[in-house]
Parts: C-alpha cells; structure tokens; sequence
C-alpha cells in the first residue's frame, strides 16, 4: 500500500506537467500558422532570415495564445465542468492545480513579450494588442451578441499583421487581412453552430451569449460570409499589385471553393465543426484541399510568373 502512495506521489509533478502542456493547447497552436501569411504572400519564402523571423513571431503567438487559454480556463472552470466535452479539460477535470496554471500564463507572458520587443518593435505592439485583445474578450466582449464573433475574428486578423511586422513586407495586398478576417469569422460561426447543436437547451448555461443565437440565424450569417470570402479572395488573386501578370493565381480559386463546400458539408452533413483546428488534421479531403492549395500558391508565386 505504501508503496503504491510513493509511486503515486513521485509521478505526481509529471502528471501536472502533462495536465499543464494539455491545458496549454498544443493543437490549437496551428491557428498563428496565420503569420506565415505574409512570408508566402510577400514572395519571401525562401529566404532564410525572413523564416526565421516568422517562426520566431509563430513562437511568440503559441506562447501568448497557451497563457490566454490557460487564463480562460480559470475564469470558465465552473461552466466547463457542465461541458459535454470540455468537463475533460485538466483544470476542470481537477487535475491541474490553478495555481500552477496561474503561473505557467505569468511565466509565458513574462518570457514573450520580451522576446517579442527584441524581435521587432512594432511586432511586439501587435503582439500586446493580441493580448489585450484576449483578456478583454475573457472577461468582458464575449457577453456581447456580434462583438464576441468579429473580436475572435479580429485575434487572426493581427496574427497576420504581425507576420508583416517582422518581416518588413514590400508587396503584401491589404486583400489579405479582408481574406484572412472572413475566414476566420466563418470558422468561428462554424464552431458556435456546432456548440448550439452539442448542447441544446443547456447551450446558453455554458456560454452565456449563444442565447442570442440560433441556427437557423448563424446559418445565414454564414452563407453571407462564404459569399463575400469567395469574391474577396477571388478579386485578390488577380487585381493585387503583386499577383503574377499571367493570372496564374486564379487557378487557386477552385481550392478555395472546395475547402469551403467541404467545411460546410462536415458542418451541416456530419455535425462537426466544434474546433476547426482539428477537423483540418482529421479530413483527409480538406487537408489534401489545403495541401494542394498551398502548393499551387507557391507554384504560382514563385515559379509560375
């Protein structure tokens, strides 16, 4: 028996370190894959210190965005504790202390945004601004109907703006914030008519503001957001300053189009749709979509003027 108690305890700081590292997020980390944007985009790609100074930002958005998840955690863990899915969380399931969570966001966010300034200091500006961004949307702007969704939406906007800090872009079409912004916006409708479905009645108990919503209402708002993300992106491919003069990035279109009807069709076909993160690594025909999509990109960026 005493030994068993000694085994237990000697594993126990592993247990809160792998709890801590889940409750971190790892596989929302692909979400500031967004700063890439403007080393693609720009025609940067292949150049070594511009990559660098891409993956450094990357870093530093993994880094912020775990301490905000990490904070939001805390503020929610009564509510997800009613969750379906997100009573499994460490902090809510109880297997990881809120203190060391507390510690864990000070230690991310004393660490990066230090970094952040000494990488660029405009980037280190957008960086704050994210976070601020976040604790504000915690605590405050995700009780407002609208407001909760164009926030979100707002948090990838500067993911790309700070790609562009830290690169100091020549060519990169403002068409791409438009682009980025109402992706993200569709997604995040996506994932709030997934949690309407998932939790029903009980849907306003977990997340005060989707009492202001309803299916039918996201629905709508979503085709309208498909539409004009269709058109923006397809008026970026040919009419930005830096687009290849023989309109080869067109022939990104049908990708784009795709991914969007194949998005649509898990959400309302299949009923998926709740982290969008993790429905594109488990589809193989989206992910081979995006695959493909990022290869004529750069085929037509690069080598295809």
């Amino acid at each position: 028996m005493s030994e068993t108690t000694t085994s237990h305890n000697g594993n126990q700081p592993l247990v809160i370190l792998r709890a801590l590292f889940r409750a971190m997020r790892p596989r929302q980390w692909p979400k500031n894959g967004f700063v890439f944007a403007a080393l693609i985009f720009d025609g940067q790609l292949f150049s070594i210190d511009s990559f660098l100074r891409t993956v450094a930002a990357f870093v530093c958005f993994c880094a912020v965005s775990s301490a905000g998840y990490l904070i939001n955690d805390l503020a929610d863990i009564e509510k997800d504790r009613q969750h379906p899915t997100k009573r499994l969380r460490p902090l809510a399931a109880g297997i990881l202390p809120p203190w060391v969570a507390v510690a864990a966001a000070a230690v991310l966010m004393a660490v990066c945004l230090p970094a952040a300034y000494r990488l660029d200091s405009l980037f280190s500006a957008i960086l704050l601004g994210y976070l601020a961004l976040t604790l504000s949307y915690i605590f405050c702007l995700k009780h407002i109907v609208f407001v909760d969704l164009i926030v979100v939406a707002a948090g990838f906007v500067l993911r790309v703006a700070g790609g562009v800090a830290v690169i100091r872009v020549a060519r990169f079409s403002p068409w791409m914030y438009v682009c980025m912004g109402l992706l993200a916006l569709f997604m995040i409708m996506g994932k709030r008519r997934h949690e309407l479905n998932l939790l029903t009645a009980s849907a306003a108990s977990h997340r005060a503001i989707l009492e202001d919503y309803t299916v039918r209402f996201l629905d709508e708002m979503i085709a309208m957001v498909t539409a004009s993300l269709v058109m923006a992106y397809s008026l970026y491919t040919f009419s930005a300053p830096n687009m290849p003069a023989n309109h080869a990035m067109m022939l990104t279109i049908p990708f784009v189009i795709y991914g969007l009807f194949r998005y649509l069709y898990l959400i309302h076909v299949q009923g998926q749709g709740g982290a969008p993160e993790e429905l594109l690594l488990r589809d193989w025909p989206l992910l081979i979509d995006v695959v493909l999509w990022v290869a004529v990109v750069i085929a037509a960026l690069y080598f295809w003027r």
